[in-house]
């Protein structure tokens, strides 16, 4: 009962901030249901919830004049869908999505324009010798140099208490633990929870989210924290040393993961910078049938500081793995991280 109430804490204050910013600035039958009825009620949703104009130093006023002389009479839906993924995409946003039944828009340059620095077949074959341990998504094994070695690739996927008892217990004799999120893009808030739980010992506020109050860019409420707490009496807990280890691919819900290690004690952040999408989603309908996804509730870190655009990782624990060191065998992350271990 006691971890169900821990769990339900997080989700709280997860959904208050989904919830509270659902009241509708207009109502779908205030828009015609043609190309410019579209445009306009895609703009006023934008205006009315998105969270990040201000950071990101967008003026959406200027935006929609832009944009709205490219909407024509008798255009396509899909011409008139180009028009519109190419203004959001003025947002640099992985969160913000326009879904049709033939396409949907996604601003991957988050990504795209930074190197991978990964490839799992290279850890499979030259660091886990193809041979490891899956216990739902995670694989892991124990390294030659008796460090635990965790993958684990989406917070899509939900991991079980009784799994994670099982990983750590199995990794309990090694000396160190490596957990590898790289290329995880996200997925759900609350599958960070049992995770961080193992490696807590007291209850830590990791960070802050705020919810719209009104149609204003700047109306938002009081921060409130999000709290996380420690696993309950009899689960196994880990309390040596982790290195996450991180690359631009980790994104939204694994960006959250990692600005909470960040401020974990006993927990270094190797790798690169992650990718951000520090915003709870928020989505809502067009007169067309089409659905909108934004950017509606800011998080912080601890220390208020935005997660928008990207974790850094611990100072002096930067490191890449250029594609050709891959392609001959070496990470040269999971390098340094298993030589700072073994020290």
């Amino acid at each position: 009962m006691r971890e169900t109430l821990r769990h339900i804490h997080i989700i709280l204050a997860v959904l208050a901030a989904l919830v509270l910013p659902l009241t509708a600035c207009h109502e779908l039958d205030d828009y015609d249901n043609d190309a410019l009825g579209v445009f306009d009620c895609l703009w006023d949703e934008m205006d009315c919830h998105y969270c990040y104009f201000e950071e990101k130093g967008v003026d959406w006023n200027e935006v929609r004049e832009r944009y709205r002389k490219r909407i024509l009479p008798g255009m396509t839906q899909e011409e008139l869908f180009d028009v519109c993924a190419e203004m959001l995409a003025e947002l640099r946003d992985g969160h913000v999505n326009l879904s049709s039944p033939f396409n949907v828009s996604y601003y991957r340059n988050w990504w795209t324009d930074y190197p991978e620095d990964f490839d799992y077949r290279t850890v499979q074959q030259y660091y886990l010798d193809f041979d490891y341990r899956t216990t739902g998504s995670i694989d892991y094994k124990i390294l030659p140099s008796n460090i635990g070695y965790l993958r684990y690739p989406s917070f899509s996927y939900a991991v079980g208490e009784g799994n994670l008892d099982y990983v750590l217990a199995y990794l309990s004799a090694c000396d160190a633990l490596i957990i590898d999120v790289r290329g995880n893009g996200g997925g759900m808030l609350t599958n960070i929870r049992p995770f961080v739980s193992r490696l807590i010992h007291e209850d830590m506020t990791a960070g802050y989210i705020r919810h719209k109050t009104g149609p204003g860019h700047s109306d938002f409420s009081e921060p409130y924290p999000v709290v996380y707490h420690p696993a309950e009496s009899g689960r196994v807990v880990w309390s040596k040393p982790v290195v996450v280890l991180t690359n631009r691919s980790c994104y939204s819900a694994a960006n959250d993961f990692v600005s909470v290690m960040r401020q974990t004690p006993g927990v270094i952040v190797m790798g690169a910078r992650t990718g951000g999408g520090g915003g709870m989603p928020f989505s809502s309908e067009l007169p067309n049938g089409w659905r909108l996804r934004m950017s509606a509730s800011p998080m912080t870190d601890a220390q208020g500081n935005s997660i928008e655009d990207g974790i850094d990782p611990t100072p002096g624990y930067e490191v890449h793995a250029p594609a050709s060191e891959l392609a001959a065998g070496r990470d040269a992350i999971l390098d340094k991280a298993i030589y700072l271990l073994s020290k």
